[in-house]
């Protein structure tokens, strides 16, 4: 993998960034489970919620590779902040800038890039996750305006966020023809935020329920043409799954770098357990693991930032990213022995915020429909 003086730069910066503003951050966000706020303004202060946005609407105008780069270095320290940025930018800003009006770019694109604003994403319902197209959420014409009616849940960002990219039905008749997509506002009339997920992990990155009651939509934030959103929705989604491959990825490096350490400091039976081979494998998959899921996930950001087709290679990324990364937990709770267990080390909370990613952005058996049907086609 080639990177750029450029990319290490980047690397370099957001590393330092990572542990002089994420990490203590990471211990007051276990404990609260409160959304970073002030945090994200540093880091739109400091451009990285806005890293692929071109210059013209106030982004840094890096390349893809950058941004993933970003979110797997931030997501080595916080998992939990590493999924804020990567829906805000991956299908909360990207969405816009690449399928928006000019009005709409110029209205949005400038405050999210700067951190102004948080993005999220609302396409999940109650009885469409995996089968997003069979949502239920309508949104009927009405004058100058759309006014729609429904529910989402599990949407990230949610309650911090902004405005909420939403899909909705325009023409129940046509299925996922007939879905179309908005920007919501946050403080839109009949848009309610419900309630808020107690999760098993990411503490600090809200997860919540929305309702839609007659919410009254001006036709101008309709993203795209009626009958586009579900085509929408689809093609950001290739991005979303590089960007959780990322986090992924962080994690995994995270708890090889626990590991080790505590694998070389531990002495049991007059040695470090490090001398172990029992121990000493572990580790060893570990780092194979995380080698080969880098390689995945930066091959994948290349091909989309070279505007290639990445479909299956980012849902190849994100399934071995994140089996990977809940294996990596699971083996450094493992070799922390019974301190692995508690909160004190951060194993523990590895652990945790692993699992979703083998979850989110399309289930992992969701992408293992998605790659071989491109193997079959």
């Amino acid at each position: 993998m080639h990177l750029t003086e450029e990319h290490i730069m980047m690397r370099k910066m957001v590393r330092d960034f990572a542990r002089k503003e994420v990490a203590p951050m990471v211990e007051i966000m276990e404990q609260t489970d409160e959304f970073p706020s002030r945090l994200i303004k540093k880091m739109g202060a400091a451009g990285l919620m806005g890293i692929p946005v071109p210059e013209a609407y106030g982004g840094a105008g890096a390349d893809t590779v950058s941004y993933i780069m970003a979110i797997h270095e931030i997501s080595k320290i916080s998992a939990a902040v590493g999924v804020i940025l990567s829906v805000h930018t991956s299908v909360g800003t990207n969405p816009i800038l690449h399928f928006g009006t000019e009005a709409q770019k110029q209205t949005y694109i400038p405050k999210l890039a700067a951190g102004e604003y948080v993005g999220a994403f609302a396409l999940t319902e109650p009885q469409s996750g995996s089968d997003a197209g069979s949502l239920k959420t309508t949104a009927v014409r009405k004058g100058g305006s759309y006014i729609l009616n429904g529910s989402k849940v599990f949407i990230t960002n949610g309650g911090a966020a902004d405005l909420y990219l939403t899909f909705a039905l325009t023409d129940p008749e046509k299925g996922r023809k007939g879905i179309s997509a908005f920007i919501v506002e946050k403080n839109t009339p009949g848009f309610h935020i419900g309630k808020k997920e107690k999760k098993l992990g990411l503490l600090g990155s809200n997860t919540v329920e929305l309702r839609f009651e007659h919410a009254e939509i001006p036709v101008e934030n309709r993203l795209g043409e009626e009958g586009e959103g579900f085509s929408i929705a689809m093609k950001n989604l290739d991005v979303g799954r590089i960007g959780i491959a990322a986090q992924a990825l962080g994690i995994i490096e995270a708890a090889l770098g626990c590991s080790v350490e505590y694998a070389k400091n531990r002495t049991q039976f007059g040695r470090p357990i490090a001398s172990n081979q029992a121990v000493s494998f572990k580790l060893s998959e570990m780092a194979v693991n995380a080698e080969a899921a880098k390689l995945l996930v930066y091959h994948a950001a290349d091909l989309y930032q070279r505007g290639l087709p990445c479909g299956k290679e980012a849902s190849m990324a994100k399934q071995f990213a994140s089996d990977a990364a809940m294996k990596a937990a699971t083996e450094a709770v493992q070799i922390h022995g019974g301190y692995g267990y508690m909160k004190d080390y951060p194993a523990e909370r590895l652990f945790r915020d692993a699992k979703v990613t083998q979850i989110y952005e399309g289930t992992n058996e969701i992408q293992r429909l998605i790659i071989s049907k491109y193997l079959l086609q």
